[in-house]
This record gives structure tokens, sequence and C-alpha cells, in this order.
């Protein structure tokens, strides 16, 4: 008989997690990979029949690899925990697992929620990531900090569930800062091992463009304040992520590192003492 994994990534999610693993509860097995949450995640997580992994961060490309790892069934179902499994995505993707001439792989559709209401534009619906439902061996990820890029192993085309799930991509404005500052971190990383220019104006450039799309040529407007918070977002995290890329490039971050004769001074003081 066909088992279903599902591996759910998660740290700091105690608001979170419980509404995940309770929406795929009728999986075979679920993995929690955590990556040593300091509030209530894991402990969450075990209660309701998760088993926990603790897998230390070191980007998302590497963790979703080993949160696959640990999975140990022949099809795996990847769920975030801001993503809710849907009763039509469930009784879909047991169809699919349970069908040999299923395809290898499956993108699977988004529906986003902010602030009341779905978002119905700014590419937010339908919303696609990687392919979420696969069959055990089949993707593989880059060792990427952050929009992992990964490989289907597969010669056949990937599928596209008919059935949504729902994302709650943030639960308040907190959250939002809290994501542009983490992200525009890890893509400034990512950046760094690329040969692309840097600079303030490249950062201006980029941010503009990434709320100017989603908000006038994806339509986001038309989710009134949600899409232009969810727009003015994507502009703050792009643009901080080029601007940390062009202050870790260029050594402008350190005031020490660019002031030798501070230094030098501090040296002079720390002998007279």
């Amino acid at each position: 008989m066909t088992k279903l994994s599902v591996y759910i990534i998660a740290f700091n999610e105690e608001d979170k997690i419980r509404d995940a693993v309770t929406s795929v509860a009728w999986a075979d097995e679920i993995i929690v990979a955590d990556s040593f949450s300091t509030d209530n995640t894991a402990a969450v997580a075990k209660s309701l029949g998760a088993r926990v992994v603790q897998i230390p961060f070191s980007g998302f490309g590497e963790l979703r690899n080993r949160a696959m790892a640990a999975c140990t069934h022949s099809w795996i179902f990847s769920l975030d925990a801001d993503e809710r499994c849907t009763r039509a995505a469930r009784e879909e993707i047991c169809r699919i697992i349970t069908d040999p001439g299923s395809r290898d792989a499956y993108y699977v559709p988004r529906r986003n929620y902010f602030m009341g209401k779905w978002i119905r534009h700014g590419g937010y619906y339908p919303d696609f990531r990687q392919p979420q439902l696969f069959r055990k061996g089949i993707l593989r990820f880059e060792n990427d900090a952050v929009h992992e890029r990964y490989e289907v192993l597969s010669q056949k085309k990937c599928g596209i569930l008919g059935s949504f799930i729902y994302q709650i991509p943030f639960k308040n404005l907190e959250e939002i800062v809290h994501k542009a500052n983490r992200y525009s971190t890890l893509g400034a990383e990512k950046l760094c091992g690329s040969q692309k220019k840097s600079g303030m104006w490249t950062a201006v450039f980029h941010g503009f463009w990434a709320a100017f799309s989603l908000y006038i040529l994806k339509l986001g407007f038309l989710d009134g304040w949600a899409g232009f918070i969810i727009a003015f977002a994507n502009f703050e995290g792009t643009f901080y992520k080029y601007a940390k890329f062009h202050l870790k490039k260029n050594k402008l971050a350190s005031f020490l590192d660019n002031c030798p004769e501070v230094r030098e001074k501090d040296g002079q003081d720390a002998g007279s003492q």
C-alpha cells in the first residue's frame, strides 16, 4: 500500500504549527524539521503525533534536503508552517499517490490570506513554489540560503494539482518586517556567490521594480491596502537584499575596518591601561 510522508519546516512557529500539522493529520507520517526553535514549536508538534527532527539552519536548500531524507515513505508532501492543506487537496493527493500512472512530481496552487481577505492579484493567486508533492528521491535542492533552486530528477513533466491549499504568509505587520529583514540577509548572502554588480542605485532599482511589477503589472492595487502593503514589503525586502549585498561586497559594513586610525588609537589606549 502506497504511503505518504509530510514534512514541515519550522523555526519559532508556535502560533502556526498546530494548524499546519492538524491539516495533514491524515498522512501516514509527519516530520517537523525544526531548527532548534526557542519557543514551544517542537513540543506542540510532538503533542500532535509529529516526529520532530532538529536540523541546524544553514540555508533553506540544505534544510529541505535533510527534511526529505528524514521521510521514510515513497511519496512526500511538503507543507510550510504557514500553509494549510484543504480537504479537496487531500482527496486529490490520495488519488494521485495510489494511481500507478501518476507523474513523479506536482506543483500545488496556493491561495493567500492577509488582512482579512483573500489576495487575488499581484501574483498571489494562484501562487506556486517548488513542487510540493513528489516521489521520494525525485527532488533535489541546491544549497542556497533562500529561494532555493531545485532539480526534478524525472523524465516526466511535472503535474499541477487542481485543488488549492491555503497560505497565511503574514499574521501581522511585525512579521512582514521580520521576514523582510531575515530574507534580505539570506538573499544578500546568496548574491555574494554571484558575479552581479552592486550599488545603492542598483538596490533602489531592484526594489522599485519588485514593487512596480507586483502592484501595477500584476494588478496588486486591486487588493486595496493589503495589495499596497505587500508591494511595499517587496520593495523593502528587495532593496535591503541588494543594499546588504553592496555593503558585504565592498566591505563597508564595518566602521573599524575602514578607519585604521581608530584601531590604532584603540590599541594605544589599551596598551596604556
